[in-house]
């Protein structure tokens, strides 16, 4: 029998980071998708390594009390691959992250501390949060969600998850011919965005939209160039606005830039006169923060390797003459700009984590605190274990949920010196 064709009646286990749950079955390790620890499910295979197998839970037998019926039609085994846990209740995905990041801390950091998810403002049920949303076009230019390790597209006519603002553009409702993907936007400024990826030696003939957006097209290696309307986006948070430069970084769920950089304004403690750092600073959120905290007697110090991130932050920043930005790899350029200490430091890399170089080059800053976000558990635990080898240990930690129905999760950890 085909693996993908088998079946399996199992007992679930615990939850494994990236929307799994464990389960065994003769001896041999299965990663379940849709189904929740403690079930009896029927579960096909879709993939078998020899060392373990991956199913979908396809019949519940044994319904955990945590599982709902998913709001989302799309939601399932064989659909989109987009959401993770539409089939648990919001207390239950939390508990399940929860257990995630505990788990890599312990495994990888060898650190036993309780976590709690909390909530982030501005999505109570879960739904209409994400403001940032990335559609695959098909070659018939029907657009759609990958389904779950595929390259396959599940054609959609709405997300649920997506903010009500990126809704209200109907890109899902469209076709977009000659497009490889379509990202659209809606800005906490009040902007609407919608980039659009042409398929190679392809130009997209863009559809008349049910709502007023910018249109950009992707240029590849972070490039966008503006085809209608202004090529930046106005963030709020607080009383500042941030201008981001089309599909750069920014947070997705409404409320996660101010929750985040309050969790770390409080964990880094900058005092007036402190010489802060912000590594991977992006478009200047912790950045501004840190500078209006050490005032004009105290000094921020940006990096960001995006070229586009660093024209924005530098605008972002020119009311702060304490804080300067500069485009490198923290990797080469703390060296470059002669960086050999600070008061504080703040980093938030890549879903790939610093890694041991980067973890090196910050401990010998000697820094007193150390405030590291992170959206990846397991990165984050593997560079917390470096970080202990260099005297520097977890004194604090947050846990966001600002990714609700999905495995995602982000992190606030305070390091100090011992």
């Amino acid at each position: 029998m085909e693996a993908e064709q088998a079946s399996l009646e199992l007992t679930v286990g615990p939850v494994a980071h990236g929307g799994w749950c464990v389960a065994r079955h003769e001896g041999r390790v299965v990663f379940v998708r849709h189904a929740l620890p403690g079930e009896r499910v029927v579960a096909a295979v879709t993939e078998e390594t020899t060392r373990f197998l991956r199913a979908d839970a396809v019949e519940i037998l044994e319904p955990s009390p945590d599982r709902v019926v998913p709001p989302c039609p799309y939601a399932g085994p064989g659909r989109c691959g987009g959401c993770d846990w539409q089939h648990a209740t919001l207390e239950a995905q939390r508990a399940l992250k929860a257990d995630v990041v505990a788990e890599q801390l312990r495994r990888l950091a060898g650190i036993d501390r309780k976590v709690v998810v909390e909530e982030v403002p501005g999505a109570p049920d879960g739904l209409g949060w994400r403001t940032r949303v990335q559609l695959a076009v098909r070659g018939d230019g029907a657009p759609g969600f990958r389904k779950h390790r595929s390259h396959d597209i599940q054609p959609v006519d709405a997300c649920l998850i997506a903010h009500p603002e990126v809704e209200a553009v109907g890109a899902e409702l469209r076709e977009w011919p000659g497009a490889a993907g379509v990202e659209v936007i809606a800005s906490t400024g009040g902007d609407r965005a919608v980039v659009v990826k042409p398929r190679p030696r392809r130009t997209v003939a863009v559809p008349d939209l049910d709502a007023p957006a910018s249109i950009l097209v992707d240029q590849g290696k972070g490039r966008t160039v503006p085809r209608r309307g202004p090529g930046v986006l106005r963030e709020r948070v607080g009383d500042r606005e941030f201008r981001v430069s089309g599909s750069g970084f920014w947070q997705v769920h409404p409320g996660a830039a101010e929750t985040l950089l309050d969790a770390v304004l409080t964990f880094a403690a900058p005092e007036p006169g402190e010489w802060a750092l912000d590594l991977y600073c992006g478009v200047g959120l912790f950045a501004a923060g840190l500078a209006e905290a050490v005032g004009p007697e105290g000094a921020v110090f940006g990096l960001e390797s995006e070229e586009a991130a660093v024209r924005d932050a530098r605008a972002n920043l020119r009311d702060l003459p304490q804080a300067r930005i500069e485009r490198g790899r923290v990797e080469e350029a703390l060296d470059r700009f002669q960086i050999e200490r600070a008061d504080v430091v703040v980093v938030d890399p890549p879903r790939s984590g610093l890694g041991r170089e980067v973890v090196d080059r910050i401990a010998g800053l000697e820094a007193p605190r150390v405030v590291y976000v992170s959206c990846d558990p397991a990165t984050l635990a593997r560079d917390l274990a470096w970080l202990a080898e260099r005297g520097y240990g977890l004194a604090d930690l947050r846990a966001f949920d600002a990714f609700p129905m999905t495995h995602h999760v982000e992190c606030v950890a305070l390091l100090v010196r011992g």
